[in-house]
């Protein structure tokens, strides 16, 4: 049986094409704030914090979000490869958090500052351990097949919603570090529009841009990844295989 590839849905591509162009705004608007009024990075030096931001927005904002975006944006490709993509993108962007929060947590060792006691570190913490949650648990269920057809459908609308809520808490958390950023430097000249405070408020802007384009897609139902004939197939024969079901026997 031949599955012919649909038709990729109007105004699609270009929301895509936006986040993508929102993202990389985000990052590069991120390195220009760190460059320009934080000294740059460095790893052997008091410049290791500034790994922390722009590592968590790569990898917990703008590849987590393109990530969630691979069933939207490969339609048409093998489930199993866009499975699989979709998973890389996700260990990613773990890799990038990990060498973010390594880089805060080693920098207040070494200078004696205490830890966890914001708001924007007990947020980073939950986000972080979610996410890794989650990937361990949709690696599990959906690239390793020890998990019943059954049981995949039963998680799967829990494992679409915390992705995305994940995603917006992050975001969220981006937006708590920045402010505490900003008031930890500047105090009260944060109140009187210095050039960095409003870089840093351009980039917030930024960042709650790119979620909201990112959520607008994932939840526009006409823009969900059509099942193909052959998945439909091989669900069959799977649930069959794991359940002992046959697709005559209902």
């Amino acid at each position: 049986m031949e599955s012919r590839a649909g038709p990729r849905p109007g105004g699609l591509s270009y929301c895509v094409a936006f986040s993508q162009l929102l993202g990389l705004t985000v990052v590069a608007v991120t390195g220009a704030w760190l460059g320009l009024y934080r000294g740059g990075i460095a790893w052997e030096s008091d410049l290791q914090f500034n790994v922390h931001p722009l590592c968590m927005v790569i990898g917990l904002v703008f590849l987590q979000a393109d990530a969630l975006l691979v069933y939207r944006v490969f339609r048409n490709e093998a489930k199993r490869t866009t499975k699989i993509l979709h998973g890389l993108l996700h260990g990613c962007a773990f890799v990038m958090a990990l060498v973010g929060l390594v880089a805060v947590f080693d920098h207040h060792r070494k200078r004696g500052y205490p830890d966890l006691y914001s708001l924007h570190s007990w947020c980073g913490l939950l986000a972080f351990v979610l996410y890794v949650v989650q990937w361990l648990v949709g690696f599990s269920f959906f690239l390793f097949p020890g998990a019943s057809f059954s049981l995949r459908t039963r998680y799967r609308p829990l494992h679409i919603f915390f992705g995305a809520s994940i995603f917006l808490l992050s975001v969220g958390t981006a937006l708590l570090g920045l402010k505490e950023a900003l008031l930890f430097k500047l105090g009260t000249k944060y109140s009187t529009f210095e050039p960095e405070g409003v870089l840093a408020n351009v980039l917030g802007l930024l960042l709650a841009g790119f979620a909201l384009v990112v959520l607008y897609i994932l939840t526009r139902a006409e823009w969900k990844r059509p099942p193909q004939a052959e998945e439909q197939a091989l669900s069959m024969d799977f649930k069959t295989l794991t359940e002992g079901d046959s697709p005559g026997s209902q």
